[in-house]
């Protein structure tokens, strides 16, 4: 990459898609000017305070509005709150000369060509020459953007398309312009990756680029198939969710999310603007879409779309669906297919394609020919929106959520299987798909030494896909790499002295055998090794422990094992934190409960910024077992040597326990004390995680590291400290905020981290603390309200309050 540095940027327009890329921005340290049109009018706030269209609130009002707005929205659009400091406000009259003191100008600006040429004229008198310019257009073709600019505008001009929301969807298409230079082009494919957190995609200048074209031609195929095999809204969105890797929203529930009306805008410009695609006729809408338009019909920002939120006569909140039959509302229906009872039992979403694909039922049908639909379709997208194969699953895998792009699922299905489905639908792939297999090529894809290679169409050989080097893929090299496995783990050699545990257990929960691996893990860096690794890739770091292990144990009243069980979880906890060599903790989406401890006691944390935190063990009624009750104790004591008001101090840190708070960022962990400041790292691109962990170890174990003594001088403040517990759960019961059990586990945690009833404070062993957390654990295994929790989370998959 080239060294040009982003230290600021202007963004021209605070709409969803503007604010939510200013935050973005924001998210990483950049300098944001957020610009946008000054009010023709005063609203009747302004009216009433006297103000007139001078006054500088007024003129901001509309930018400073949007940014608001996009604060409060939920998910939030920022790491943490005090980053939006890093965006200034202004308008496009009175601030737009400030664009010459910016590196990168976006424009994001209402989907009209003229109003855009307009912007861009009026940004070409103020922009400094070298500045990048682009546009974030999601759709108008880039060519027609920046006729008339100057040479130096068009070859720093090119499309940045990002998804909504962009914080959480990873696509960063670029698309250039006919003037665009080479060097634009690599430096924003880099900085997406490595410093916004994005899979960058290069796309050519087609309609609705890549991620969009494939995207909405998969959905467009599903509402005439839906029609076609008479599948009910409920029965589509469980077969197009998590089944097959794709988000829980599925199919007509993301629709009513993004809005009805933005795919049509979409699909429709497809339509007009794309003569010569085979399927040109997918694209035209249904009659049901049709009504539901002319019905203002849009979903959640029209309050009815596929679902409508009900409130019936008894006063019971409920969800109900259309039926695309009457286009009446009904009473959600639920989805059974035996199709996806064969699944049940297949962990790995790429092993379930081929059970799908031979079902004999109406859900086989369903996946024969929806696949077939989609392998022709971006099989014939070569090379109109593409060169490469692998740039179309990276479009959808970013941009749509889906775990496998099209030709990976090819892939998993097999490519002859994949052709015969088309050819049964009277379809047919590109040539090329062919030539690949006359070639002696049987796949789209092959890892070789550790690295994804993908087929070359024009060369047609398997290369290497690119930019690869910065990440390690756990799967790419986990055959060649493994030391040692068991039924929770795999531990890795990744080269440099460095080890890595990855959990492989069902929703990398933490149970008996994973607790084994991590303390061979240990046993083998300390004999051969110089670091070690916790981490995989998996869609969460680990949700926890084996609760199914504990209510087993607690319900068949075997205490002594039970009690033998949190004494290894704890020890081995404790081995993080004191062994021989360095310890990383890399945690990446949920890292709850037990997840949540072990980071707590590794020698650092290299967290994904997408990391959501917490210790939540009071939501299955009890608490942190696993040395997270001490580790908060010792947490808060060592920040009553910093001069903090040490009872004030001591209850923020029992708060996060008892309110069971979960970060919604890896930057918001440091503020409940689960993540420490200047030993604690974020890295915003998660398939950076692995590689950046190694090379944390790899400095710790360079710089000389030396094994800790474990700790003597953990400060509790004794029957002081307890005294306060008690008086404040008691009036949380009586104000009815929670219930007599709550109060119990609250007092249980509360006495852990007063260290007891002593009579003063006292310095104290970790042990000491962890035989009280370990002591309190176990007498509220023994509850029958506990029991009713955890077995109520072991079917619902929720927390019960009572």
């Amino acid at each position: 990459m080239s060294k040009r540095r982003i230290k600021k940027i202007a963004i021209i327009g605070s709409g969803i898609m503007g604010s939510g890329i200013a935050c973005h921005f924001a998210n990483i340290g950049v300098d944001v000017l957020l610009l946008d049109i000054v009010p023709r009018e005063l609203n009747d706030k302004e009216k009433a305070k006297g103000l007139t269209l001078e006054d500088k609130v007024v003129r901001n009002r509309l930018v400073n509005d949007a940014l608001t707005t996009s604060l409060k929205s939920k998910p939030s659009p920022i790491y943490h709150q005090s980053f939006k400091n890093q965006i200034t406000t202004g308008n496009l009259e009175d601030d737009i000369a400030k664009v010459a003191d910016v590196d990168w100008i976006m424009e994001v600006v209402v989907e009209r060509l003229d109003i855009k040429q307009q912007v861009f004229e009026k940004l070409e008198k103020y922009r400094r020459p070298g500045t990048l310019i682009t546009s974030n257009t999601s759709g108008i073709p880039i060519k027609f953007m920046s006729e008339g600019r100057s040479e130096d505008f068009q070859k720093h001009f090119c499309g940045t398309h990002f998804f909504n929301p962009a914080r959480y969807l990873k696509l960063f298409e670029i698309i250039p312009g006919p003037k665009t230079d080479a060097s634009v082009l690599e430096f924003l494919n880099g900085y997406g990756e490595q410093f916004l957190g994005k899979t960058s995609v290069v796309a050519k200048d087609t309609p609705a680029f890549i991620g969009n074209r494939v995207g909405i031609f998969s959905i467009m195929s599903l509402f005439h198939t839906v029609k076609e095999l008479d599948l009910t809204i409920e029965e589509v969105d469980k077969l197009s969710g998590p089944v097959i890797g794709r988000p829980k929203s599925a199919t007509f529930r993301t629709v009513d999310v993004v809005g009805l009306d933005t795919l049509v805008h979409v699909a429709n410009g497809i339509r007009e603007n794309c003569p010569n695609d085979e399927r040109l006729e997918l694209f035209k809408l249904p009659s049901f879409i049709n009504t539901m338009m002319e019905n203002k019909w849009l979903g959640s920002k029209t309050g009815q779309g596929f679902y409508k939120k009900n409130v019936s006569a008894d006063g019971k909140k409920e969800i109900l669906s259309l039926d695309l039959n009457t286009l009446e509302y009904r009473e959600k229906k639920r989805a059974k297919f035996a199709t996806l009872e064969l699944t049940k039992t297949i962990d790995k979403v790429v092993d379930r394609f081929k059970v799908l694909v031979k079902g004999k039922d109406k859900a086989g049908e369903f996946y024969r020919k929806s696949f077939a639909a989609l392998f022709a379709y971006v099989s014939n997208r070569i090379p109109e929106i593409s060169d490469e194969l692998y740039k179309i699953d990276d479009a959808m895998k970013a941009g749509f959520g889906w775990e496998h792009g099209p030709f990976q699922i090819w892939d998993a299905i097999g490519v002859e299987k994949g052709i015969e489905m088309m050819q049964a639908e009277g379809l047919k792939p590109a040539d090329w798909v062919a030539d690949m297999l006359e070639s002696g090529s049987d796949s789209f894809y092959s890892i070789m030494d550790g690295a994804t290679y993908f087929y070359d169409i024009p060369k047609k050989i398997q290369e290497k896909v690119p930019g690869q080097d910065a990440f390690i893929i756990l799967d790419n090299i986990r055959k060649t790499t493994e030391v040692f496995s068991n039924s929770g783990v795999s531990i890795q050699d990744l080269g440099d002295g460095i080890l890595n545990v990855e959990f492989q257990s069902k929703m990398n929960t933490i149970g008996g055998d994973v607790l084994a691996g991590i303390n061979k893990g240990i046993d083998l860096a300390e004999k051969d090794f110089a670091g070690l690794i916790v981490g995989n890739q998996g869609p969460n770091f680990s949700v926890g422990a084996n609760i199914g292990m504990i209510f087993m144990m607690a319900a068949e009243q075997e205490y002594d094992e039970l009690n033998a069980a949190i004494k290894y979880f704890q020890d081995t906890m404790m081995r993080m934190r004191y062994s021989a060599i360095p310890t990383i903790s890399a945690p990446h989406g949920m890292a709850l409960g037990g997840g949540c401890e072990l980071s707590l006691h590794a020698d650092k944390v290299v967290a994904a910024a997408e990391t959501y935190m917490g210790l939540v063990e009071f939501g299955v009624g009890v608490i942190p077992g696993g040395g997270g009750s001490k580790e908060m104790t010792l947490r808060a004591s060592d920040t009553f040597k910093k001069g903090d008001v040490q009872l004030n101090t001591l209850q923020e840190y029992f708060l996060t326990i008892g309110m069971a708070k979960v970060s919604t960022s890896a930057y918001e962990a440091f503020d409940l004390g689960l993540m420490e400041k200047g030993k604690d790292v974020v890295v915003v691109n998660k398939d950076r995680q692995i590689a950046t962990a190694k090379a944390h170890a790899k400095s710790l174990a360079d710089a000389g590291y030396t094994q800790p003594v474990r700790r003597k001088d953990v400060k509790v403040l004794g029957k002081q400290a307890l005294s306060m517990f008690m008086v404040g759960t008691d009036s949380m019961q009586a104000s009815n905020y929670i219930s007599e059990h709550d109060r119990k586990i609250a007092n249980k945690l509360g006495y852990v981290m007063a260290g007891g009833d002593l009579s003063e404070p006292t310095l104290v062993t970790e042990q000491y603390l962890l035989d009280l957390e370990r002591e309190a654990f176990l007498s509220l295994c023994t509850e029958r309200k506990t029991l009713e929790r955890i077995q109520h989370m072991l079917i619902k998959g929720k927390p019960l309050r009572n």
